[in-house]
């Protein structure tokens, strides 16, 4: 049931779209000054001769053959690139008004994430990137073109490409980067069409912002990019309206995603990372407003254990694929950049890096001084550390690092939730042993979908193969499970939690040391026999760990993600008995030996 409140936000918004779209507004033909971001051409300068321009060069030589870089793949566009194609899968829809777009009906649209995803135009940013290196003045004349094509296949608020106002904001977000950058190569023509279309992407989001439809990374999302084209467009009409209204709306965001602990409230790793770099960006173009920096530092520090041994995140929950800066290379290394611009922000030297990490994000939203200042190599976490508000454990001894989720869903429906509730994963010296298997899909393949959100795909315990919580189509859980951490003796390596779903009560028991790992799980419930899993999902180093069980397990194929949209081969281990309640379930792994299982 809507509140008399949304009611009236919504009709008053369903008013506002009718008419931008019915008389859409044009700027007048004034000439901005130079933003307020960072001189490029320092950057450039401290830059140059790296490893980062030459993959940026390299890139942008593909992005040329109409190549381009999406997600974990690569996609052919063309001669021309067909904006409201979903490429993978060939279907296209037409320039309609954005509310007629079923975006979510995948046999009439395709996979809209495919599709947004390069209306993001953040392979445009890069073109940019790679002019300023350069000089080659191919790639302004390919953003030129392309965007021109862009232009014509999407009036303003017709078509896939703006139905979703957060995906308004990230293409925002990327023209700014592409006017800082090569705004000064527009032809006069070319650039009042283009701010004029900037300006018209600003009015969209002061009329869409997802208060009532998606209060979480949507609504943060949105409200950083109206922040920004207010604050570096202040020629704009309204933009002193959209610089307070989205700072306003930042700083509640700020109050309400982020726990006391630093975790975010979708309990997935990935958002985590998102989240971080929304509020980075709007709190450097703030004027960097000191009673943010408490809670920049919590999240900083809770992304720093993520990261983990390896530098690597699990993909706790979903893994969106998208980056909110320069959207290439290994997804699960994105927190070093967003750590690394946190390190030289806030003076913690351990959390930088290399000068790769810089070279992504922190020199060019800091300018070159994060580039000539000093670069130490990051210091990865040691000992252990609970984060109760996000339930999540870490335990490290010797080259054994554990994170264990002792947490339930994420708010409200939990969307971005994955049923892998008092699931672990494990590195030894850096490299994975138990895995999250990642995300795949969220509309393209629904059987799919439901098993990477699963139980079944977690190293946790399946009952009669439930999950912990009710799936309710690809974006909510209808009911969630009661969790808790009951012990935490991180001096001992020991863990114990309790997960209660169904009418069942799983308890983990968890002991480390710097030789081994044991688990046992206790299951609890109705009378009657039932089936009980326990599940492994194996990584690169489970050949070089030895393990023992229970009871005899059995070796199947499995699949794991990488990143949004590719799947590929993996491999578990799982321990199945039928009994009647309580039994109890045991796994230890040592790190000296050879796994011994059958294939």
């Amino acid at each position: 049931m809507r509140s008399f409140a949304e009611i009236r936000f919504r009709a008053r918004q369903e008013f506002a779209n009718l008419a931008l779209a019915a008389w859409p507004r044009k700027l007048a033909a004034t000439e901005p000054s130079a933003l307020k971001l960072p001189p490029t051409q320092p950057v450039v300068d401290a830059l140059r001769d790296s490893e980062f321009a030459h993959f940026v060069q390299r890139t942008a030589e593909q992005i040329l053959s109409h190549e381009v870089p999406l997600l974990g793949r690569t996609i052919d566009t063309g001669s021309e690139v067909r904006w409201r194609r979903d490429y993978l899968h060939d279907i296209q829809t037409e320039a309609t008004y954005f509310r007629r777009i079923p975006y979510l009906d995948f046999s009439r649209v395709g996979d809209h994430k495919v599709i947004w995803e390069l209306n993001r135009h953040q392979h445009l940013v890069l073109l940019a990137q790679a002019y300023l290196f350069t000089g080659n003045k191919n790639y302004t004349a390919e953003i030129f073109r392309q965007l021109d094509t862009w232009f014509a296949q999407n009036p303003f608020q017709r078509g896939i490409n703006w139905a979703s106002a957060l995906e308004v904001a990230f293409r925002a977000l990327s023209w700014v980067w592409i006017f800082h950058f090569i705004g000064s190569e527009m032809p006069d023509e070319f650039r009042y069409k283009f701010l004029t279309g900037l300006y018209r992407h600003g009015l969209h989001l002061a009329e869409n912002l997802s208060i009532y439809f998606s209060p979480n990374t949507h609504l943060l999302g949105e409200a950083v990019a109206l922040h920004a084209l207010g604050t570096l467009f202040p020629q704009f009409p309204g933009a002193r309206h959209w610089r307070e209204r989205g700072l306003m709306l930042v700083e509640a965001q700020l109050e309400f995603q982020v726990a006391k602990d630093g975790s975010h409230f979708e309990q997935s790793s990935y958002y985590h990372i998102y989240a971080l770099d929304f509020f980075l960006f709007s709190y450097l173009i703030a004027d960097r407003p000191k009673h943010w920096q408490p809670v920049l530092l919590k999240m900083a520090e809770y992304l720093h254990w993520l990261l983990g041994r390896a530098g690597r995140i699990a993909f706790w929950g979903d893994d969106d694929g998208g980056r909110l800066f320069f959207p290439y290379g290994d997804r699960s290394q994105f927190g070093r950049a967003t750590l690394a611009t946190c390190g030289i922000l806030f003076g913690r030297n351990e959390w930088v890096g290399t000068i790769g990490n810089v070279a992504e994000q922190a020199a060019w939203w800091l300018g070159a001084g994060a580039v000539g200042g000093k670069v130490a190599k990051r210091t990865a976490p040691a000992g252990s550390r609970s984060f109760a508000d996000g339930g999540m454990v870490f335990l490290q001894a010797g080259d054994l690092y554990l994170q264990m989720h002792c947490g339930g869903f994420g708010y409200g429906g939990a969307g971005h939730s994955h049923s892998d509730s008092l699931s672990v994963t494990v590195q030894l010296a850096g490299e994975f042993v138990l895995i999250d298997p990642g995300t795949f899909t969220y509309i393209a393949e629904p059987a799919e979908r439901r098993w990477f959100r699963s139980s079944a795909a977690h190293n946790t315990v399946r009952v009669d193969d439930l999950d912990q919580g009710t799936q309710s189509g690809p974006f909510r859980w209808s009911t969630k499970p009661e969790v808790k951490l009951t012990t935490w003796e991180p001096a001992e390596g020991h863990i114990v939690a309790t997960c209660k779903y169904a009418g069942f009560t799983h308890t983990r028991i968890v002991q480390m040391d710097a030789q081994s790992l044991s688990i046992q799980d206790a299951i609890e419930g109705p009378p009657g026999e039932h089936t009980c899993e326990q599940v492994w999902q194996l990584g690169p180093a489970a050949e070089k760990v030895a393990f023992s069980f229970s009871a005899d397990p059995v070796w199947q194929a499995s699949k794991r993600s990488a990143a949004y949209g590719t799947k590929t081969a993996g491999e578990s281990l799982i321990l199945t008995v039928t009994s009647k309640l309580p039994i109890t379930l045991y796994m230890r792994l040592g790190i000296n030996g050879v796994a011994q299982f059958d294939r």
